[in-house]
């Protein structure tokens, strides 16, 4: 087992892992910049190292300054949590060069599997249903003209080394594929350092399933259920929940063969997510790989009654599952609260937060690392908190979260909670009857 963790992020994730090492028994390095310097994540690890001033380019970002971290402080492992460089294939690189294991895959099953042009690729070898696309990246606007052409518009652009919504774009015609093809290749070099870009036919109207899996490096792989992520704002998440209300059980186990097949084409290490496109047919289409931890992983964990943190640290570690998937039972829901303002188009809302309470209960569960008079800055992204419900069924989850929603309070900041209450009481969404349309429409509606 590692003696020290250097955890390679901030905001809620960094506290996310710091507690189970803790349980663990094990040592925790925050890292942090200027900006975050009061962050919760720093004040709970044992130790806490400042790598450079706010811009992510010049302290998360930076890798030197986070190895130059590990080795001052002895840490033996780094876990890179989610975004950053969480699926940078040099970082893991270096750090093993470094002599301090990643917690996550290897370089070479990142390039993979955590580069999604080649994701793609794999999964269409082993016979895994692919959305056609490029067969590779985009190198210039000619050839995202010559793709888009080839497989029909609307098409998507999408980041190689990321998620989140980040260097993503929707291009209806010709005409604006060459400044779709700029800003995204900007917005996806300037948040993971990787400008590069590949192309998918666009589907409209589909449901975001995914699959978490979790694989030894031996040639075992585990999953965990799947996550409904259809609930999402430009092309990001703001509702999970699992199990999903329009998956069969068929359907289901077909999904998560597709993914066990293509992980273990690579011998997949660590945590990872497999996603999917549904259409109304329940037809799924391989889109992606997150070969990390996913910000939704507390919904597996309440159905599941698993620590996936600690299940990645202990496959880091001797290459072990411990806990093999057992019979899934209940319902739950993740709500991203965002400091955002939903009643303008989600604009964010940094600042100081004046007063917060979060609900408890049976059943209720929020990851964040505010408190009462912690100052969100404009650096990064604007989640920070999550409130996870757990129910016996799908009805009794969204009762809980509505009622966890009328004890949360945080004050000085606009947030996302309003837009969350007003989904628990629209009648698609209780239906389960709902695509990634589903917030657009919501608006129009409003």
């Amino acid at each position: 087992m590692f003696h020290k963790i250097l955890i390679a992020n901030r905001g809620e994730i960094a506290l996310r892992v710091i507690r189970t090492c803790k349980e663990l028994g094990i040592k925790t390095v925050a890292v942090y910049s200027e900006a975050d310097r009061d962050s919760l994540h720093v004040v709970l690890a044992d130790e806490a190292v400042c790598i450079g001033p706010p811009p992510s380019t010049e302290s998360y970002l930076k890798i030197p300054s986070i190895i130059s971290a590990a080795q001052v402080t002895g840490a033996d492992a780094i876990h890179p949590g989610y975004g950053f460089l969480a699926e940078n294939a040099d970082f893991s690189a270096i750090c093993q060069e470094s002599n301090i294991k990643f917690i996550g895959p290897s370089p070479n099953m990142i390039e993979n599997m955590g580069d999604k042009a080649l994701a793609k690729e794999t999964m269409r070898k082993v016979g895994v249903p692919v959305v056609p696309g490029s067969l590779g990246l985009i190198k210039d606007v000619a050839e995202a003209k010559k793709v888009a052409a080839e497989i029909g518009y609307p098409v998507m652009l999408k980041a190689s080394a990321g998620g989140g919504g980040k260097g993503m774009r929707i291009v209806w015609d010709e005409e604006k594929i060459e400044k779709a093809f700029q800003t995204a290749s900007n917005e996806a070099g300037s948040a993971f350092g990787n400008p590069a870009l590949y192309m998918e036919k666009y589907i409209e109207n589909p449901r975001h399933v995914e699959i978490q899996v979790i694989g030894d490096g031996k040639g075992e792989v585990y999953h965990y259920g799947e996550r409904d992520c259809t609930v999402q704002r430009r092309h990001q998440k703001l509702i999970e929940e699992t199990p999903s209300p329009v998956i069969t059980p068929e359907v289901r186990e077909k999904m998560a063969e597709a993914a066990i097949l293509g992980c273990k084409s690579v011998n997949y290490e660590g945590a990872g997510t497999v996603e999917f496109l549904v259409d109304k047919y329940l037809n799924f289409y391989f889109i992606e790989m997150n070969t990390r931890i996913q910000v939704e992983h507390p919904v597996s964990e309440m159905v599941y009654n698993i620590d996936l943190i600690k299940q990645q640290i202990l496959v880091a570690s001797d290459g072990v599952v411990e806990d093999k998937p057992r019979k899934p039972y209940g319902h739950s829901f993740e709500f991203r609260i965002n400091a955002e303002d939903p009643d303008h188009n989600f604009r964010p809302s940094p600042g100081r937060i004046e007063y917060v309470h979060f609900p408890g209960g049976f059943g209720v569960r929020v990851d964040s690392h505010v408190y009462t008079d912690y100052i969100i800055p404009p650096y990064y992204d604007s989640l920070i908190a999550k409130l996870i419900v757990w129910g016996t069924d799908r009805k009794h989850a969204i009762m809980r979260a509505r009622r966890a929603f009328e004890e949360m309070a945080i004050e000085g900041v606009k947030t996302t909670m309003p837009f969350h209450k007003a989904v628990l009481e629209n009648d698609k969404f209780i239906k389960g009857d709902y695509d990634t349309s589903f917030i657009d429409h919501l608006l129009i509606k409003k």
